[in-house]
């Protein structure tokens, strides 16, 4: 029998409870831990994932609301993901845009995209004052192996970057930006279905898409990639 040591212990938290970005008159709060604490910080990190934990630099949250359970974590089931007709315009539209697979190192290109994406699309929100210390951390500060997919448009010019984990059952999309002068081109669409691509390419069965709240005209664009499953009282469920 192996000793007792407490840093085989998993320590959760319950955040205090703060008004909901989402949605109005609605009240927020977390159940968090700290993935660096941990003896294996990836398997934790793979194991919380299945179990619709998202990640934010060291952290591990899942919503733990009190009267609330919009929040749902989402995945798409790479191997049995149709493309609707209009996500296939989509990608016939950005089939000249390339990517790279880069370390999670932060580079001032790529936060002066970050922040013109930001002003332009959530002008209104905590981000949009973040400064390049404050995108470095978001970016750098894990405990768990991560990559930056970088993507450009056919004349080399910025098209989006992607802050991405790879997990042992997946493709786990935890930031994405782009040129908001680009987004007739759908170019947010397009880097989903590109982690769908490469997901099926390194022959991993999901790509998990963050949290997805029915009621939020902002997250309805994640209901387009079907099918879609969602994480409830009762796992991994088909909406």
């Amino acid at each position: 029998m192996k000793p007792f040591s407490p840093q085989s212990l998993t320590y959760f938290f319950l955040s205090r409870a703060s008004a909901c970005p989402y949605l109005p008159d609605r009240v927020e709060q977390m159940v968090f831990t700290d993935l660096s604490s941990a003896g294996t910080p990836q398997k934790l990190h793979d194991q919380l994932s299945r179990t619709g934990f998202r990640r934010s630099q060291g952290i591990a949250y899942k919503p733990n609301c009190p009267s609330c359970q919009a929040c749902r974590a989402v995945r798409v089931p790479v191997a049995s993901f149709t493309p609707s007709r209009s996500l296939q315009r989509i990608a016939r539209r950005n089939a000249g845009v390339t990517a790279k697979v880069m370390a999670s190192t932060g580079r001032g290109e790529h936060y002066a995209l970050f922040h013109r994406y930001v002003r332009s699309r959530h002008g209104d929100g905590g981000m949009a004052g973040m400064s390049f210390d404050d995108y470095l951390a978001m970016v750098q500060d894990t405990p768990v192996p991560s990559e930056l997919i970088e993507f450009r448009t056919a004349d080399d010019e910025q098209f989006g970057v992607c802050l991405t984990d790879p997990l042992d059952d997946g493709l786990s999309l935890v930031y994405s930006f782009f040129d908001p002068d680009l987004a007739g081109d759908s170019p947010g669409k397009y880097i989903i279905l590109w982690h769908i691509a490469e997901a099926q390419r390194r022959g991993l069965p999901y790509v998990y898409l963050g949290y997805w709240i029915e009621e939020s005209r902002k997250m309805a664009y994640k209901a387009r990639f079907r099918p879609l499953e969602a994480h409830g009282p009762n796992g991994w469920e088909i909406l």
